[in-house]
């Protein structure tokens, strides 16, 4: 995955939007986007949507539930789980200990829509209150069903008091640039996708595209998007380029030719062990997006 779109799913039309989108993931958002007295509606227009339109796009269907301290979490999962979605966002988890609590939620609704065990993912949002950013290690072998993890900033800002979360330069300022870092790190170890967050002004396309650079060049495989202009702008940046894959698909080859030896040379240059690791994660990123070496 490369782009991760959240449509919130109180609105057909929005659905609709996003389902036409070249989005990888569609995120159906029943959380914030929804205000409370409308909850209810939002996952009977969802559930409804989803079931009658997914064959119409090419994406994974994910649920943004609400969050399980708000006692809401099972009348999502209650009107959800019986269309089968791809997976579930949990937001404001705390440790491994809440996606555990979860994939048990969902192993009952699971079994009693007859679907198979595990069958439903999970990428939970991992830095929304300070408890969450110092417990990133916890999600190592916490469930099979975690695809990946990803931040955010505002949740997080409420929760320390923290009046903004960039300065004048428009950088995310050292407590943020720690989660941050604390999510892509929490992500390797893991061994699943690090996902970025969202880059809230949709207007700002150059914004976005440095942005999403950055996150790439630091090991994020996937940025979230809030409006279906960003997918285009996201699928390019964390899109292998053809001369990347190239590069990498000659040091696979060395190391092939070579018996695998712990180190080889290119041109003059020495390649070791983890280089070969970093060339291989390209290359299955590059086949993931449709990119050929």
């Amino acid at each position: 995955m490369r782009s991760l779109l959240f449509v919130p799913g109180d609105s057909e039309k929005k659905l609709e939007r996003g389902f036409s989108s070249a989005a990888d993931v569609v995120i159906v958002d029943l959380e914030d986007s929804v205000a409370p007295d409308n909850k209810a509606h939002a996952r009977g227009v969802s559930a409804d949507f989803i079931a009658r339109r997914r064959g119409e796009t090419r994406a994974l269907i994910y649920v943004r539930v609400n969050d399980l301290s708000t006692g809401l979490t099972d009348d999502d999962l209650r009107a959800i789980v019986p269309i089968a979605p791809d997976g579930i966002m949990l937001p404001k988890s705390n440790s491994g200990a809440d996606v555990q609590h979860l994939s048990t939620k969902l192993r009952v609704h699971e079994a009693e829509n007859g679907l198979p065990d595990g069958a439903i993912r999970i990428i939970p949002i991992i830095t929304e209150a300070a408890a969450g950013v110092l417990a990133t290690a916890s999600y190592v072998g916490a469930s099979a069903r975690v695809a990946g993890l990803t931040w955010g900033a505002e949740d997080l800002s409420a929760a320390i008091g923290a009046r903004a979360a960039r300065d004048s330069d428009g950088r995310y300022t050292d407590v943020f640039r720690l989660a941050r870092s604390m999510t892509v790190l929490g992500a390797a170890a893991a061994d699943v996708a690090a996902i970025d967050t969202v880059f809230v002004n949709f207007r700002d396309s150059e914004g976005l595209r440095a942005e999403c650079l950055e996150a790439e060049r630091d090991g994020f495989t996937a940025k979230m998007a809030i409006h279906p202009d960003q997918v285009a702008v996201i699928n390019e940046a964390f899109t292998p380029t053809a001369e990347a894959v190239a590069r990498a698909a000659s040091v696979v080859a060395a190391f092939e030719e070579a018996g695998n030896p712990g180190v080889v040379g290119i041109n003059g240059k020495m390649y070791d062990r983890p280089h070969l690791r970093l060339a291989q994660r390209l290359l299955a990123r590059a086949r993931a997006a449709g990119v050929g070496a």
